[in-house]
């Protein structure tokens, strides 16, 4: 008997089908998961960069509304989310003016909850990546032994051993381990890629969170804001 994939697939039981379609299936989440959060955070950056340039000196001259105009622009960059709902919020206080808190302050707190939001969203799918990754190797290896259980009750129906029926047998359960470490080990691998991606996305936005309430900080009280405008 030939020892290609093609023919190994013909002579897989049916439970080592099973489990060799499902590893594919996780192979194939994994990896959309992974080219998905790429173009999410190329899209992310790149909206940033497009907002900064168009603000400029907006924010450090106070141009609240042209600001706010901007940021709505990019509904795919973390950064302008996160500037829209910081002077979002910072109107609507200044407006209200009834709150025990200062706009500043409710800003600061209001920002704390917005950036678990966006982190949220940067890791949006990770946990697909991180169960594939610790999971595959596992379904591999029970692929493996229902193979092998496969392959011997195969010999002791038909009462023929030797070491090519055993060795034919034993190869085609190997490959749905081989399949496993196949699909977990990119997996790992992408996860640890886009964790590290991710922690300096946060980063960045966690810096800009606390430069932001520092201009904010630095505003005159006559600096003019929008009416009604909802954070």
């Amino acid at each position: 008997m030939s020892f290609s994939l093609a023919e190994m697939w013909q002579h897989m039981g049916v439970p080592a089908r099973i489990v060799g379609a499902f590893l594919a299936l996780m192979g194939l989440a994994s990896l959309t998961v992974f080219f998905e959060r790429l173009l999410t955070l190329r899209r992310s950056r790149a909206a940033a960069r497009r907002f900064v340039s168009e603000v400029g000196d907006g924010l450090q001259d106070g141009h609240v509304e042209g600001v706010l105009a901007e940021a709505a622009k990019h509904p795919r960059g973390h950064l302008p989310r996160l500037v829209q709902a910081a002077l979002g919020t910072y109107c609507q206080a200044r407006n209200a003016g009834d709150s025990a808190l200062s706009p500043v302050e409710r800003t600061r707190r209001h920002l704390d909850r917005v950036l678990e939001q966006l982190g949220a969203d940067l890791r949006g799918g990770m946990a697909v990546l991180a169960s594939v990754g610790s999971v595959a190797p596992f379904v591999g290896l029970l692929g493996t032994v229902v193979g092998i259980i496969t392959a011997f009750q195969g010999i002791a129906s038909s009462g023929s051993g030797g070491l090519s029926s055993v060795s034919a047998g034993i190869s085609e359960a190997l490959v749905e381990t081989a399949l496993g470490l196949a699909v977990a080990i990119p997996s790992v691998l992408a996860f640890n890629y886009l964790s590290n991606e991710i922690a300096r996305d946060e980063l960045a936005l966690a810096t800009s969170a606390g430069e932001l309430i520092d201009t904010i900080e630095g505003w005159d009280t006559d600096v003019e804001v929008p009416r009604e405008r909802v954070a």
